[in-house]
This record gives C-alpha cells, structure tokens and sequence, in this order.
C-alpha cells in the first residue's frame, strides 16, 4: 500500500493550519484523511465532505483512541492557542493542550503508527535570547537552557520531549517543527486569537471601508519577527514527517521586519496611510525573534522563500472579501 492509500489523521483539522494540511492532501491524492477537531462542524475554518470528519476532544484517551485507529500517519496540530493577546491571557488553558499530545502520542504507540509530527513552536526559545529587537536569529539550541514563553511555550517544550522518549524508549518516529508566526488566508483574523498579519490587515480594512484615520498598534511598532506563509508551512512539515531528521527543527521565514514595517507593508497593498495609535500596555512578547535556518537547509536542502510581501497581498484579499459585506461591499 503507497502512502497516498494509507490512513492519515490531521488533529486540530478544523484550524487554521489544520484545514489548510487537509486540502493538501487531498490535491496530492490522500484517499483516506481523518480530520478531528474539538470545533463544531460549522466552526472549521476548511472542511470536505470527502475526508472522515469526526469532532472529538482530543484532551481525553478514548477519543485519541478513536481518532487514532486504523491510522499510519499523525500530524498533531490541535492546540488551545492564538496570538500574543491569547496566550499571555490564558496560560493554563495552553498548558491543557499537554493532554492532547500526551494521549496522541500513547494512542499512536498502542496501534502501531508509523510517523507522528508535533507541531511545537517559536516560542519554546529561552527569553534572555530575545530582548533586542537586532535579534540574533535562533538556533535549535537556543532552547536551553530552558525559559520560555510561561504557558504556551512550556508546554511545547514538554511536547517535544514527550516525542524525544517516545521515539528514544518505544521506537515511535516522531518529527518536531518549530513554526515561526504562521500566516494566510482561511484564518483567524479577529476575536482574540489572532497573530500580527491578520490583525493588522483586519485594522487596515475596518479603516478603509468605514472611512477612519488611524489604527492601534500593540507596542511601539519597533519589535520584530518573521512570519511564514502558510505554503511554506505545508511544504516543510511533510518534508520533515518523511526524513530522518529526529531532532527539533526550525520551520520559519527569516526575513525580519519590525510591527512597523509589517503596517507599512500591508498599507501599500490597501494603498492607505493611516495614523498609527501605539498602546504601549498591550500583550507584545519578546522584543525581537527571528528564525536560523542553517539547520533545515543542511538537512532538508530547502527553507521558507516566499517573501512576506507576497504572502501579505494574498492574506489581505481574502480578508478584505470576508469582511467586505459587513460594508456593504
């Protein structure tokens, strides 16, 4: 049986990422992908009536079990998280998706999985690396020693080495990637949850179609990061899921930019200049996080190329049509 006829599960299918894998598979010719999210039905960002579509709560055994059976392949990307604003607001919440993983990763030892990819994340950096917005890009074992995000970055690092024993003590293949700020369309753009790039694209839209000024900037705009575009992110995660490559890896632009520069960029795609409101007592996270990528190009011979510019313009359109109607547009 080829890979393409073997069961896939994608958890947290009913997310941003999640949706996004599944479509992927399904152009590739995966016949038999099981997509399970916590969400409603109605609530998936991308669903197919082609793919086995099952709600579960994936922080309980029986249904990791149940989402786990017949399966060759995991890609765990279910998570209790969102932007900077969610995760420095609800830190036990994001310490809970610990369960998910741990009761994947059991489930997917006790029926014989072949491959299981973890998502992991930015985050797990230790903080001491990013207090300058001239960031140092971070390598793999910038790690540790451990202090990383509280909350969401501690569990993530407890995730990945929950696969290290698994794959050390049980013989399980598991592949970790640390995404650096993943971006597109089919997204969250507003309620909370949201990162930078839709953010600042909802703030840009709402200004233009209702005739505003100006637009809130969390912080002084100087702070820096990368964003990944969502392509990028498909590509390299089932590159990394069929390598040998066992050790956590970055998956990230590094194409740096400043929150101000992020604005600049979609404001020319909008084709406005707006005044720019910074709250200096808004959730911002590190000064400055940028992603090395000499490992994933030594071991994969690829790293993220699609320039933020370009991944910008497609994340604004699909926004502004999303938005357009509430305009009257």
């Amino acid at each position: 049986m080829n890979d393409r006829e073997q069961r896939v599960l994608v958890a947290g299918a009913g997310g941003f990422i999640g949706g996004h894998l599944v479509a992927d598979l399904r152009r590739q010719g995966y016949r038999r992908v099981r997509a399970v999210d916590l969400k409603p039905f109605a609530e998936w960002y991308q669903r197919f009536d082609d793919v086995d579509n099952l709600q579960l709560d994936l922080s309980r055994r029986e249904a990791c079990l149940a989402a786990t059976e017949g399966a060759a392949t995991v890609y765990n990307l279910a998570a209790d998280m969102g932007g900077m604003g969610f995760i420095e607001s609800n830190k036990a919440l994001c310490m809970l998706s610990v369960l998910i993983n741990t009761h994947l990763l059991e489930s997917a030892r006790q029926l014989g999985v072949s491959r299981y990819f973890f998502s992991s994340s930015a985050c797990v950096y230790a903080a001491d690396k990013q207090t300058s917005a001239e960031v140092t890009a971070l390598k793999e074992e910038d790690a540790y020693p451990a202090m990383p995000e509280d909350g969401y970055g501690w569990e993530k690092l407890f995730g990945e080495r929950m696969c290290r024993h698994f794959r050390e003590d049980f013989g399980l293949a598991t592949r970790v990637a640390r995404f650096h700020n993943v971006y597109g369309p089919h997204g969250t753009f507003e309620g909370g949850r949201e990162k930078a790039p839709a953010a600042i694209c909802r703030k840009v839209i709402h200004a233009r179609f209702s005739g505003g000024s100006a637009i809130e900037i969390w912080g002084d705009g100087e702070q820096t990061r990368s964003f990944m575009y969502i392509d990028d992110c498909l590509h390299g995660m089932q590159s990394l899921l069929a390598s040998e490559v066992v050790e956590p890896i970055n998956i990230g632009s590094s194409q740096l930019v400043t929150i101000n520069q992020l604005v600049d960029m979609v404001e020319a795609i909008a084709g406005v200049r707006l005044e720019r409101r910074y709250d200096l007592a808004a959730p911002k996270g590190v000064r400055g996080r940028n992603s090395d990528n000499t490992l994933i190009r030594a071991r994969l011979g690829w790293e993220p190329a699609t320039r933020l510019e370009e991944g910008l313009e497609k994340t604004y359109r699909w926004i502004h049509d999303q938005m357009a109607p509430r305009y009257g547009r």
